[in-house]
């Protein structure tokens, strides 16, 4: 363990014993932090904390602050971070709000600078945000997302795997998955291509995805009538899909106004672009 002698350790705190801690840290009480993390200058790890193991905590960070909810009222509640996370400068992660409740972060999240978490996310494995993203309480995101620069989330919203959010986005409803949304209000633009291509996806669970967002959004077809038949399609992805839309208490983003074009025009018009 190597800790910089200006850093304040609470002794009810558990810290492995190949962690490097940097200058004027703070680690308040009730803390656990896993073997090879990281945590560097002016951090701030607070009550009620779990970190994993491989973390790596830039300078001026702050984790488990209390959550900015009218109805917390100091009940014990937790935040709770898995492994191998990159949180860069100035990312604030709340804990829960309501007792026993937790906030959690999966593992290998790639936090850039000034991102905030809020109180009773639930955050998968393998996302991107990018700087001064920013999440409302209870919002879920699945894995693999990317959230571009300042892109700004309301409470309860979900945010579905391998989705892609442009930039400044205001997103009011769920974001579908595999798909890249972008714009305020934000609009469904198309499938997300280039990162389904560099996640190993093959050609062919593109074009079964672009067919599945030709029967959602370029038929003109009742949602029911829509999701029946990206279910009969029984392809894994396809189903995630159909079963995340059914999911949805806040609605979903929808693509922009646009003539619908016949299938078979449609279809050989993206064909090129899977």
């Amino acid at each position: 363990m190597s800790i910089h002698p200006t850093a304040l350790i609470s002794p009810h705190s558990k810290i492995a014993d190949n962690v490097r801690i940097g200058p004027y840290v703070v680690i308040e009480d009730d803390v656990t932090i896993g073997s090879d993390c990281e945590i560097n200058s002016h951090a701030v790890i607070k009550s009620h904390t779990t970190l994993g193991r491989g973390n790596r905590v830039a300078e001026h960070a702050v984790l488990g602050g209390l959550p900015q909810d009218v109805k917390f009222k100091g009940e014990r509640s937790r935040l709770v971070i898995g492994d191998d996370n990159l949180i860069r400068e100035f990312v604030t992660i709340h804990r829960a709000a309501g007792e026993g409740d937790t906030t959690r972060v999966g593992s290998r999240n790639f936090l850039m600078i000034g991102v905030h978490i809020a109180h009773n996310c639930v955050i998968g494995d393998d996302n991107i945000f990018a700087n001064e993203v920013a999440l409302a309480g209870y919002i879920t995101v699945e894995d693999h997302a990317f959230l571009s620069n300042n892109v700004g989330c309301h409470q309860f919203i979900r945010i579905g795997r391998y989705a892609m959010v442009g930039g400044k986005s205001k997103i009011v409803q769920d974001v579908l998955p595999f798909f890249t949304t972008d714009g305020n209000p934000a609009r469904v633009r198309g499938l997300n291509t280039i990162g389904l291509r560099r996640a190993g996806f093959s050609k062919e669970a593109r074009r079964v995805l672009k067919e599945a967002y030709v029967i959602l959004f370029r038929r003109g077809l009742p949602l029911e009538e829509a999701l029946h038949r990206m279910e009969k399609m029984e392809e894994e992805n396809v189903r995630h899909l159909a079963n995340f839309i059914r999911g949805s208490e806040r609605g979903f983003t929808r693509e922009r106004v646009r003539k619908v074009e016949s299938a078979d025009s449609e279809t050989s018009r993206t064909a090129e672009q899977i």
